[in-house]
């Protein structure tokens, strides 16, 4: 198995540790490279690390089809919404929960927001299944090995936990927790290896290639995904430089095109029959 997952939160750590001002020169090395018909723009695009599996390659085909240079930042959600409520600067912002986005939209530093995609979750077990996980209540049986992160940044051992009480089953669940981890992709590592039966998880990190050749998923009834984490938004910001070319971009990446890469990398597109039912759902509207 590759360690790319390790390497993935060790960036993230020193991106947090070194502080923002002084993490986006190396963090944003994200211009993507030289194609052969040189990039007549750059836009900054900012968003949080967890939407990186589904926004680089859709950034490469932007690029090759526009001539745009993307300068592309995803790290901690939280933190790059601190900074654009203070003096940090992008073109546009793509953010993990609807209240940061209309955050920055009361604080006059958004202009608008329209929905990205939506996550989900699943159980992921190892290949095969052996301790044959069928649903959220199979993992409170006695002598089911538990994987669990519960110490990981917000959303991952929170959703977790607001799924498994809103099944009726948390207590028992966490019982069945051996060795409760602060890294959930650590976690999943563990349940590629076997060391570990079922963990609830988003259904993106099953897709990242660390992972999805190692594990099965047993899918979750809607009814119990915690609302607050499911929702993604891409916004314009108030000092984009060049907004034709930021609007283009946005309407581009929430459209179909876009919601390609983001239905690969395991996410429900906003432009998509059941995004659409998220949306309304949800309530995922631009109300300033």
């Amino acid at each position: 198995m590759s360690s790319n997952h390790d390497e993935q939160q060790n960036g993230r750590r020193a991106f947090l540790r070194a502080g923002l001002a002084g993490a986006l020169g190396t963090v944003t090395a994200g211009v993507l490279p030289a194609q052969a018909q040189p990039a007549s723009k750059t836009l900054r695009v900012w968003s949080c690390g967890g939407l990186a599996e589904a926004m680089n390659p859709a950034h490469a085909a932007y690029r090759e089809a526009r001539a745009v240079d993307i300068a592309y930042t995803g790290a901690f959600a939280a933190v790059l919404g601190k900074s654009l409520l203070a003096s940090g600067r992008t073109d546009v912002f793509a953010g993990r929960v609807l209240a940061l986005a209309r955050s920055l939209r009361k604080a006059g530093r958004m202009k608008y927001f329209v929905p990205l995609c939506f996550t989900s979750y699943v159980i992921a077990v190892p290949k095969g299944n052996p301790a044959n996980i069928k649903s959220v209540e199979d993992m409170a049986r006695q002598g089911v090995k538990v994987a669990m992160a519960p110490k990981a940044s917000p959303p991952g051992g929170d959703a977790a936990n607001g799924l498994l009480k809103a099944a009726g089953v948390l207590d028992a669940v966490k019982r069945n927790v051996l060795n409760p981890g602060s890294c959930v992709q650590r976690s999943v590592k563990d349940v590629c290896e076997g060391k570990a039966d079922a963990m609830i998880v988003e259904r993106r990190i099953t897709r990242m290639p660390s992972f999805a050749p190692y594990l099965d998923l047993v899918e979750i009834p809607e009814k119990f995904y915690p609302a607050g984490p499911l929702t993604f938004t891409v916004g314009l910001m108030e000092e984009a430089e060049d907004i034709p070319t930021a609007e283009a971009y946005i309407r581009w990446i929430s459209g179909p095109d876009g919601g390609v890469y983001f239905d690969r990398a395991g996410f429900i597109p906003a432009s998509s029959p059941k995004g659409q039912e998220l949306v309304e759902k949800l309530g995922v509207k631009d109300v300033a």
